[in-house]
């Protein structure tokens, strides 16, 4: 059966970038251009919690901000969907020692324990109410999805062994849906870990809609749906702009178009009554920096994507593909694409086409990155060649995107080489200049981020993207540097850590002291 979704969706996650207001507000402007009609948020630390103020990151707006953003959203036809994680994925609330007595794991503090669950509603009533207070949907997103720590402590672990993981899981969770059931509102929840453990479903508040989110899997990756729909709860789908493996040297550009192409046309047979496109700024997994007391003093994410500034072709696609019951042929529309946006023949069409799906290879410690190199110069003198005659800044993008991609395979050769059992001291100096000669590279690399994404994100959050792309680098120089110390008449080490990125209309720096200065192993020589 096909149908016209109802839901017209798109996901932000403001997890770990956070965009201004003016530049959410522009974002979401275009979503409504294109069709959209509803903005599932994924507030995290940048809502401005009242009774729980300590889990606000710096990056917070104001409540002011909130209501009145929602309430543009509203006159441009847009329903906003607050989306609060209440069960995993909150290591932004757990990290707190104030809410560390519901950490399901003493280590990993990704997830609540459902078997503290007087304490932890005590929690999510207070921060699910006061989410409802500033948005008027019907609906309230409450996570629920990537559990993967059920059964972990003892007692789960021995509840999960007497009556299922699906139990422990509905014991908890059906009780946080209905209380947004009481606030008059339609909880919505990620449907994987229901259909991995299906058994209790039915205990559910049947005002519950399921989210089955396909990023280019078998229909039945997590489990068969029916086992849902069965017992009469609605059903949304979800593909995805931004997801595994995708990071700031890859994107998967093939794997995305075709998700587009292949799920929603599925999703509408199904009888599917929404759909979404969702946007990860991250994994969602994060390693953890402690102090000596236990205490959380950080968190750093496992992995990070180029800005959502980078991919307004895959937004097209997603609205043009919402508006035809027929799938979209994802090459003839980026040849269109291109001729329309950027003005391109249709020979340079294809052009861009190939370049964007030469290749999406997640480079592993140990693999041989010849091959996957070869194609990335490819890619990137594809781009370098075409000349878009409208939207410039727009195509600059996709090349920086090609260009960083081209930039991390020669960085991983280079890796590898002194990563073999080959490699020796007496290398270091060569090795050394080739380092060098990278991180003066990453310079010109960070500048053009900076430029392209100024007011697009905040400056602090621009630098440490900008950061992100060289880390490993900057830490192999800094390495190589101290064993292969020199008395200072034998070596001249040049000092190549000074990385000034100058902001647009501005004298300040982008990066921190850290990046601008040379480490003190460095500048000794």
């Amino acid at each position: 059966m096909k149908t016209e979704f109802a839901i017209k969706g798109f996901h932000i996650d403001l997890r770990i970038q956070v965009m201004p207001m003016p530049a959410l507000r522009k974002y979401v402007a275009e979503l409504a251009e294109f069709g959209l009609n509803t903005l599932l948020i994924e507030w995290e630390a940048a809502y401005p919690y009242d009774k729980h103020a300590i889990i606000a990151s710096e990056y917070a707006y104001t409540r002011e901000e909130v209501e009145s953003f929602v309430a543009y959203c509203g006159r441009l036809g847009i329903d906003v969907i607050p989306l609060q994680q209440c069960f995993g994925h909150i290591e932004y609330i757990l990290r707190h020692e104030r809410y560390a007595n519901l950490r399901e794991s003493k280590t990993d503090i990704c997830q609540v324990c459902p078997l503290k669950a007087a304490e932890a509603f005590g929690v999510f009533r207070e921060l699910l109410a006061d989410i409802a207070s500033t948005h008027p949907s019907k609906y309230l997103h409450i996570g629920g999805d990537e559990t993967y720590l059920l059964g972990h402590c003892p007692q789960c672990r021995a509840k999960a062994q007497r009556e299922g993981k699906s139990r422990l899981y509905v014991d908890y969770f059906k009780e946080i849906a209905r209380y947004v059931v009481d606030l008059g509102r339609r909880p919505v929840l990620w449907a994987d870990m229901l259909l991995k453990h299906p058994e209790a479903v039915e205990e559910m508040p049947k005002d519950c809609v399921f989210v089955d989110w396909n990023y280019g899997w078998e229909a039945d990756h997590f489990g068969d749906v029916s086992q849902i729909e069965g017992n009469g709860f609605e059903i949304w789908g979800a593909a995805s702009l931004r997801a595994h493996p995708d990071n700031h040297s890859l994107t998967s550009w093939q794997k995305r178009f075709h998700n587009i192409q292949d799920f929603i046309p599925q999703a509408r047979d199904q009888g599917y009554t929404g759909m979404l496109l969702t946007s990860w700024s991250t994994s969602g997994v994060y390693g953890y920096e402690w102090d000596q007391s236990g205490e959380v003093v950080e968190l750093h994410p496992m992995r990070r994507v180029y800005p959502l500034s980078g991919f307004r072709i895959l937004l097209a696609a997603y609205a043009q593909a919402l508006k035809q019951t027929k799938p979209i042929e994802s090459q003839e529309f980026v040849k269109q694409y291109g001729a329309e946006r950027f003005g391109l023949s249709p020979q340079d069409g294809d052009r861009l086409w190939q370049a964007l799906t030469l290749d999406a290879t997640l480079i592993r410690p140990g693999m041989d990155v010849g091959a996957v190199h070869n194609k990335a110069q490819k890619s990137k003198r594809l781009l370098g060649a075409l000349h878009p005659n409208r939207h410039e800044n727009e195509f600059e993008h996709l090349r920086l995107m090609a260009d960083l991609r081209e930039y991390h395979m020669r960085f991983k050769k280079l890796e590898s080489e002194i990563q073999s059992p080959r490699f020796s001291s007496e290398q270091i100096p060569q090795k050394m200049r080739a380092l060098e000669k990278l991180l003066d590279e990453s310079r010109t690399l960070d500048q053009r981020f900076l430029e392209l994404n100024a007011g697009f994100l905040y400056d602090k959050g621009i630098a440490e993207e900008a950061e992100a792309h060289t880390k490993k680098l900057r830490k192999l120089y800094d390495r190589l540097s101290r064993a292969g110390r020199r008395p200072r008449d034998t070596v001249k080490t040049r000092v190549h850590h000074k990385r000034k990125l100058r902001w647009p209309g501005t004298t300040k720096d982008a990066l921190g002291k850290s990046l601008l200065e040379p480490s003190p192993a460095v500048a000794a020589e």
